[in-house]
């Protein structure tokens, strides 16, 4: 639900909160870095800060917000996001710019276009229904490492294909200290420091990339070898070529095919992972997805057409979303000459929004720290500004897999959520940040079977 929606002139840019020499507002971020967000948001909605020596621009209003995703490649320059997020990602579609990354954008896209995205729309719903077949009522779990390990094999076996044993567990090992290190120099000031200066965070980090560029370049070497073709997403990208027929080279598929590995596992399990924390602490909402889903699916599992007869399963997604995006933070540098709102910028201001402040704005989201799928109802008042809701950025660099993630995310909630509630232990979660906005805490939880509300016997998955 979006709306091209009039709003009021731009605020004149307002100072930040006190920054000291050198270091700027860096102690701040560095503490916490979404209170720092509100802060800014809440002092207008254009706010001059500084990052260490960097001069920098937030911006809090959707149509800044706007002008700042559909301006990059052309009014504003992709930034360097730091040595740790360029070392795991390499060269791939989300780190270059200009025409090298339309090349590999044209090359990538196709492999996450909708048409593409139901043939593995299969794997998704049936790893989610091994998974439901696999639990028991009264068990004990730790829900974000079950979440993590049902889109970590998502994501293997959409990428690799299924034969891909051990696969998932070595990458995922190394992905989990790979994301770390991520969230911990962007935090602190190992972010301007050369490449060169070793830190045991970098060791550990270096440590663990190795481990996944030997782990997918023996499946892309093995692939090469025997000539298979199969339908997956390493598939797709052997397969592609460019205008001038060229294919992706060993260096390029690695660096997409991480790419598409985090994006598939990492925020899809984050983002399931919230949302059964929210579906816990709100049983009304809780109620109103399980009288969907039986009277939807009646006990069988899912499938892509499903989607358009689940709109509060998608709902109960996108709400999740807003409330904890797994991507907090979007960045651009001006290029000579840049203006945002009809304001000149200086060459070089880093300008920055984040989706943690701009979704829980009260402006655009009324009682904006409740979670009330029924905002995203057609037709439901006040309408949601372009912008204001941007979970997946947007512009030319929207993230390819955006149409993966919701279509994972809800098939593998409708999956779970028809067999079982999920009831977490008493107590608030903060969210930590790192390379996404994950809990800051264990989630232990017991499993809970849900009472059907139907007169046919639910369905074991080997009996559909």
């Amino acid at each position: 639900m979006t709306a091209e929606t009039a709003l009021p002139g731009p605020d004149p840019v307002v100072p930040g909160p006190r920054r000291l020499p050198g270091l700027g507002n860096l102690p701040a971020f560095a503490r916490d870095p979404l209170a720092f967000f509100v802060r800014l948001r809440d002092r207008g909605d254009l706010v001059e800060w500084r990052l260490g020596p960097q001069r920098a621009l937030f911006v809090s209003r959707p149509e800044h917000i706007g002008e700042l995703l559909k301006g990059v490649e052309t009014v504003f320059r992709h930034p360097e996001l730091g040595w740790a997020f360029k070392l795991v990602l390499g060269d791939g579609v989300v780190t270059s710019e200009g025409p090298v990354w339309r090349r590999k954008r044209a090359l990538v896209q196709p492999a996450v276009r909708p048409r593409q995205v139901r043939s593995y729309a299969g794997t998704m719903a049936d790893c989610a229904a091994a998974l439901a077949d696999a639990w028991r009522p009264g068990q004990r779990i730790d829900v974000r490492r079950e979440m993590l390990a049902l889109t970590q094999r998502i994501a293997v076996r959409t990428l690799f294909g299924a034969e891909t044993a051990g696969l998932e567990e070595v990458i995922g090992s190394a992905m989990d200290v790979a994301q770390r290190a991520i969230g911990a120099e962007f935090r602190g000031l190992t972010l301007f420091l050369p490449p060169w200066v070793p830190t045991p965070g970098r060791r550990r980090l270096r440590r663990a990339v190795e481990v996944i560029d030997a782990e997918v370049g023996r499946v892309t070497e093995e692939r090469r070898r025997t000539g298979e073709e199969r339908d997956d997403l390493l598939g797709r990208l052997l397969a592609a070529r460019d205008e001038e027929g060229r294919p992706l080279s060993d260096k390029e598929l690695r660096d997409e095919a991480v790419t598409l590995y985090i994006g598939g596992h990492e925020t899809t399990g984050t983002t399931l992972t919230w949302a059964w924390y929210l579906l816990s602490r709100n049983p009304g909402a809780r109620a109103r997805l399980g009288r969907e889903l039986a009277e939807v699916l009646g006990g069988r599992t899912p499938r892509l057409d499903d989607l358009r007869l689940l709109p509060y399963t998608e709902q109960v997604a996108k709400e999740t979303l807003r409330l904890y995006p797994p991507v907090w933070l979007m960045t651009g540098i001006a290029k000579e000459g840049s203006t945002l709102g009809g304001l000149p910028l200086s060459e070089g201001t880093v300008v920055w929004s984040s989706q943690w402040s701009a979704h829980r704005d009260p402006r655009w989201f009324p009682d904006p720290g409740a979670f009330r799928p029924e905002r995203w109802d057609a037709g439901a008042e006040p309408s949601v500004p372009d912008h204001a809701w941007f979970p997946f950025g947007g512009g030319a660099r929207a993230c390819l897999g955006a149409r993966f993630a919701m279509v994972e995310a809800v098939l593998v909630l409708a999956t779970l959520a028809q067999r079982f509630h999920v009831d977490l232990d008493p107590g608030e979660v903060a969210p930590r940040t790192g390379l996404t906005l994950q809990p800051g805490s264990p989630m232990p939880a017991t499993l809970r079977n849900v009472e059907q509300d139907i007169s046919e016997p639910r369905l074991t998955r080997a009996q559909e």
